[in-house]
């Protein structure tokens, strides 16, 4: 259980980092994400077809998985475009409404109640970045950028779910990233036309960053959240990963001393976001506790 607990941490702290590297490949986020999705996806490809982890899927589920990757190539492509606008900070802190617009659009696309404290929460985390909007204009097309990023993850995140039962993870995220990638190099004459770019080959040290984002950031991070799944429930382990922008916020504080070109305005709003992310824990675990002990006492 210890070592579930621990690479669980490693899995967050290594999603956490691809904030600070994408600060620093001197790529535009277009190719910085089009090179990072076709690094992972080949990865996967032999690392999973090796390890005969992938399964064999409809013509339609690999479809629909195509889509989901195309969506998840813009959030990446929104996340990056946050930090080169503003910085890692901030960008980490958009992230982290993703709870907000997902609370929101879950019951448009299942037909549920909408819950109404998460609602809540959510609008907190939205009034801390609100706070820093307001305060930082410099940020304001990164905050924006981040804020799009939030909701295209909360989509992906919702519509994914209905694959989890039937199809196992290693599959998922493989189909997901080749999708991703060939709908990205799809429009990528468009991006290139809207976003001109003096290079797009990287240079030797943005390689070595890219294989680090791709290899441990993506690849080995997954691997780590699925072995912890072998000892860890799935609500363990979703919970557990609210505290990705908090570390990746604070490898940014380590590594590129963001917090002192940050105002105090960045600091409120952040204590906001925190504190409205903890509230949801001690909520979620709170419920879950509750639930396991009527069961236990139904089952006695």
């Amino acid at each position: 259980m210890r070592k579930a607990f621990f690479e669980l941490h490693i899995a967050i702290l290594l999603a956490g980092f691809t904030g600070v590297l994408g600060r620093l490949i001197t790529l535009n986020e277009g190719w910085l994400v089009w090179y990072r999705l076709l690094i992972s996806s080949v990865t996967m490809w032999i690392l999973f077809s090796l390890t005969k982890k992938l399964q064999k899927i409809s013509p339609k589920d690999i479809l629909k998985l195509t889509g989901i990757g195309f969506l998840s190539a813009l959030h990446w492509l929104t996340f990056y475009g946050s930090i080169k606008y503003a910085n890692v900070s901030v960008a980490l802190v958009c992230f982290a409404s993703v709870g907000f617009f997902t609370a929101l659009l879950e019951p448009l696309f299942f037909q549920k109640k909408i819950i109404a404290i998460e609602v809540f929460l959510g609008l907190i985390v939205i009034a801390g970045i609100y706070i820093i909007f307001h305060f930082d204009p410099k940020y304001k097309t990164g905050i924006i950028l981040g804020i799009i990023c939030a909701i295209l993850l909360a989509i992906v995140m919702i519509v994914i779910r209905q694959f989890v039962q039937r199809i196992n993870p290693q599959t998922l995220l493989t189909y997901q990233l080749t999708g991703g990638w060939l709908t990205l190099s799809l429009v990528m004459p468009l991006y290139i036309k809207w976003f001109p770019t003096s290079y797009f080959i990287p240079k030797l040290s943005d390689w070595m960053w890219l294989l680090v984002l791709a290899w441990f950031c993506s690849v080995l991070a997954f691997q780590f959240s699925v072995n912890a799944l072998k000892k860890l429930t799935a609500f363990t382990v979703n919970l557990s990963f609210n505290l990705e922008p908090v570390y990746g916020i604070l490898l940014a504080f380590m590594i590129y001393r963001e917090n002192k070109e940050l105002r105090w305005s960045f600091f409120t709003g952040l204590s906001l976001i925190v504190l409205a992310l903890c509230f949801q824990m001690w909520r979620v675990w709170r419920q879950s506790t509750v639930s396991a002990l009527g069961a236990r006492t139904e089952y006695e």
